[in-house]
């Protein structure tokens, strides 16, 4: 039997965040079953080694000083990437995938490689991350609150907003790169199907126009083979990731200082001086554990009463919920975005209002004070749904049936 080809895409070929080890397991479990992964890639000092890294585009990286000439021929690899396009015809007549899978493309690689795959007859899925699809800024949010101005075609809001680091350039290149790509219908008409990981992201780009029939929804997944519920709980709640606005910690700490329950922020990012000013200011019961990874992270998730998400944007479909899950942890997460049906209430965990300081101290002390029978039957509740649910091997049939709709099958 001829092995099939995966051509894997992302702008990332190393582990750098939530949508690279989605892209990155994904071919793993693929090549598991006797699939050729082929990844489709930046350059990048980071990136793994791989047989087809010759035809990976040039490095672009936006923080970095730059000359004026550098900085209008990186604005214009953003709109539509020539060289992308290049390097990808002469993967394509070498490889001859039988499908290809983007993620993260835009700003480094651009949607133009869709038009190539479509040139090239190759069936093309995209997972959605995030919903730049719909906003140009892709996150829905203006001055730390959800924003949906552009709806109905109003992306120049995204400029009158100064949405892209309150920067009017910044913001200009997006209107126009957001333009011109939906002029070209380089997502809308190239992509074949698109891969939604929660009930609320395909429900609000469907309410933002999308056709219902290129949405499916497959929810992520996470490996349970080095997550297991091995610790004992400690007398701590956590938060584990970025130290951003969106992210709600503010509300989270105020929320803690007031139910009087000891909280382990981990993690960094902008936001991290501001939150230590605010835990002192309200001497609230926080300790800041900076950034954890590897099973450090494991131990520290496992050893909580409970993970918790006080998200105030629309987030996705957190991984983190699923790794708390199976290491037998329960979730207190915020009503918004995709968090709430990654929760059963009362079950695998609580559900508190988004940005209500009052309603999340009220689930915080409510958790606390759990028996750990009870805490614990929440923890492995959480684990069984997610061995059903949101296995790795439940991802992988999930994604062969959508494939097989596209004529791609063993």
């Amino acid at each position: 039997m001829t092995q099939l080809r995966l051509l894997a895409i992302n702008n990332y070929f190393y582990r750098r965040g939530g949508a690279e080890a989605i892209f990155l397991d994904h071919m793993s479990l693929f090549e598991e079953i006797g699939w050729e992964a082929i990844p489709f890639a930046m350059q990048h000092p980071e990136n793994l080694p791989s047989d087809w890294s010759r035809y990976f585009v040039s490095e672009i990286e936006y923080g970095r000083e730059s000359s004026a000439l550098t900085k209008v021929k990186q604005a214009a690899k953003v709109i539509y990437s020539r060289e992308a396009q290049q390097n990808l015809s002469r993967l394509l007549e070498t490889a001859k995938p039988n499908i290809a899978h983007a993620h993260n493309v835009y700003h480094h690689l651009s949607p133009s490689i869709f038009a190539t795959l479509k040139q090239h007859n190759i069936p093309v899925v995209m997972t959605v991350h995030d919903l730049k699809l719909a906003c140009p800024a892709y996150k829905m949010l203006v001055d730390g609150h959800v924003c949906e101005q552009c709806k109905g075609g109003r992306i120049y809001n995204v400029v009158a907003n100064r949405c892209i680091k309150g920067s009017l350039p910044l913001s200009g290149l997006v209107f126009v790169e957001t333009a011109i790509h939906r002029m070209l219908g380089l997502y809308r008409n190239k992509v074949d199907r698109f891969v939604v990981p929660s009930r609320f992201y395909r429900e609000k780009l469907i309410e933002w126009g999308w056709p219902p029939e290129q949405l499916v929804y497959i929810p992520n997944f996470v490996e349970t083979d080095h997550l297991k519920p091995v610790y004992e709980a400690q007398d701590y709640l956590l938060f584990a990731g970025r130290l951003a606005p969106e992210k709600g910690l503010k509300t989270l700490i105020h929320a803690a200082t007031k139910s009087d329950v000891k909280l382990v922020i981990a993690g960094t990012g902008p936001d991290e001086t501001e939150l230590k000013e605010l835990a002192t200011e309200l001497n609230a019961p926080v300790t800041f554990a900076g950034y954890v990874t590897g099973e450090k992270l494991h131990r520290l998730i496992g050893e909580a009463r409970a993970l918790v998400l006080p998200s105030e944007w629309y987030e996705n479909a957190p991984v983190s919920i699923l790794e708390a899950y199976a290491l037998g942890t329960p979730v207190i997460g915020a009503r918004i975005g995709g968090i709430p049906e990654m929760i059963r209430e009362g079950e695998t965990g609580l559900i508190a209002e988004a940005g209500n300081a009052e309603d999340l101290a009220k689930q915080l002390s409510h958790m606390a004070a759990l028996p750990v029978a009870e805490r614990n039957a929440m923890g492995l509740a959480g684990r069984a749904w997610v061995l059903n649910e949101f296995s790795a091997e439940a991802y992988r049939n999930r994604m062969l049936e959508l494939y097989a709709t596209l004529g791609v099958s063993t």
